[in-house]
């Protein structure tokens, strides 16, 4: 077995498994009122160029792109990245970890913020979960991270 670089196995040349989610996107309506939300409410950090179509944060060892829905669903303009068209419709769904206190916290922080909890409980496996939306609709959670263990 060989791990690479850019952290894929493969065994014998014949098997390659993905290591980890480097990028997640979400699709938002405005993108400066996104950026507003996910710097200022979610302290996450901007990293990279930001535009009218894109922002991007970072979020520990990932990053969380946020793009104007209609945008991406362009193809690429010539003398541009050619990044294939993507999007969705609805909203979309990301979640964060945290620790049981921490949830607690994120709680008070987001009502602070007027931002209301939609559903707040524990799991069969007993981690605990709380969802919210950003601006844009978007599904978000905080759970703890033995959810998927």
């Amino acid at each position: 077995m060989t791990i690479s670089r850019i952290g894929c196995i493969a065994t014998e040349g014949k098997f390659m498994r993905a290591a980890h989610i480097l990028e997640t996107a979400l699709y938002v309506r405005d993108v400066a009122e996104a950026i507003g939300f996910y710097r200022d409410v979610m302290g996450l950090e901007p990293v990279g160029k930001v535009s009218e179509r894109n922002a991007f944060f970072r979020c520990g060892d990932g990053i969380l792109l946020l793009f104007r829905a209609q945008e991406t669903l362009k193809p690429p303009l010539p003398g541009h990245l050619p990044i294939p068209p993507h999007g969705t419709s609805g909203p979309g769904h990301v979640c964060f970890a945290a620790s049981r206190a921490e949830i607690e916290g994120w709680r008070k922080h987001l009502e602070k913020h007027g931002i209301a909890i939609e559903a707040d409980f524990d799991w069969p496996n007993g981690a605990h979960s709380i969802y919210f939306r950003d601006p844009s609709g978007n599904s978000l959670e905080i759970a703890e991270p033995k959810l998927w263990n």
